[in-house]
């Protein structure tokens, strides 16, 4: 029995080795690389343009530089044109969000059928074309007793009408998510005034909403082309009018204006959705 033991056991067969199945991409992958690459390609090439130092007859650049980036950013123009864009942006989200936030606020409090029509109200800056709207806005204010055709005051207000829709969707389903009615009433239960609830409690808990409405809502603002062409057009050049005059120019350098303006565009809409995604545990259940 002991030299039975000893004898080394015969090894297991080893199973045969399974065929992979080529498993082909589904509908949706291929749709999805589809639409991807139609969307990518434009900017790729873009890119390759205000990357290369020529590019003529050759398939690919016959060199790569930053020079085109370079004299973008130190041209006084271009830059005159960014703190323009910045400002009347700017200016248009801060008084949206000082004239959007108290009605969200009432619509979803005291008023609930304040949210129906404002709900059919902001369908409005969609259901008007800009072109149309820019020729009413000239007839109004070309002349008479608010001329303020060429002024960036007229951006301001129409951006405001703009911004509308985002601001206002944003910040109400924001208050509806956190209960702000419930909110509301048991601070003033607990001794605070109406305003003193608003700005310590409902205003933290928004915070977050409020950020996602300014940054979506710079992000279109500040890339919008026809209201700011027809309404002040060079006599307050904005990026996008800018970029419309320098048709002309060099394509190298409009390239890196089309990429620098695609990239602050795709930096605000990356701030904007990045506060939509849940941060706590409980949130992310």
């Amino acid at each position: 029995m002991a030299h039975a033991d000893a004898l080394p056991r015969p090894l297991p067969l080893a199973a045969p080795p399974r065929r992979r199945r080529l498993s082909l991409p589904s509908p949706y992958t291929l749709v999805l690389a589809g639409v991807l690459l139609l969307l990518t390609l434009p900017l790729v090439a873009t890119l390759g343009y205000a990357l290369a130092s020529r590019w003529g007859a050759t398939l690919l650049p016959e060199g790569l530089t930053l020079a085109w980036f370079l004299e973008l950013w130190t041209t006084p123009r271009f830059l005159a044109a960014f703190g323009r864009s910045l400002l009347v942006a700017g200016g248009a989200l801060a008084l949206s969000l000082a004239l959007i936030l108290p009605v969200a606020v009432l619509a979803q409090t005291r008023y609930p059928r304040l949210d129906h029509w404002m709900n059919v109200l902001i369908l409005m800056p969609f259901a008007v074309p800009p072109v149309v709207s820019s020729v009413g806005l000239l007839q109004l204010y070309a002349g008479g007793p608010l001329p303020l055709v060429g002024t960036p005051w007229i951006l301001i207000l129409t951006y405001v009408t703009i911004a509308l829709p985002f601001m206002y969707r944003t910040l109400a389903n924001s208050l509806r998510a956190m209960n702000v009615g419930e909110l509301m009433e048991a601070a003033q239960l607990l001794g605070a005034s109406p305003c003193r609830a608003f700005f310590l409690v409902v205003l933290p808990n928004i915070r977050a909403g409020v950020q996602i409405a300014i940054f979506l809502s710079f992000s279109f603002l500040v890339g919008e082309f026809v209201f700011a062409n027809m309404l002040v057009g060079t006599r307050f050049e904005t990026l996008q009018v800018y970029l419309n005059n320098m048709r002309g120019a060099s394509g190298h350098f409009t390239s890196a204006l089309v990429i620098t303006l695609f990239t602050v565009t795709l930096v605000l809409t990356w701030l904007g959705t990045r506060q939509a995604k849940p941060t706590s545990p409980e949130a992310s259940r």
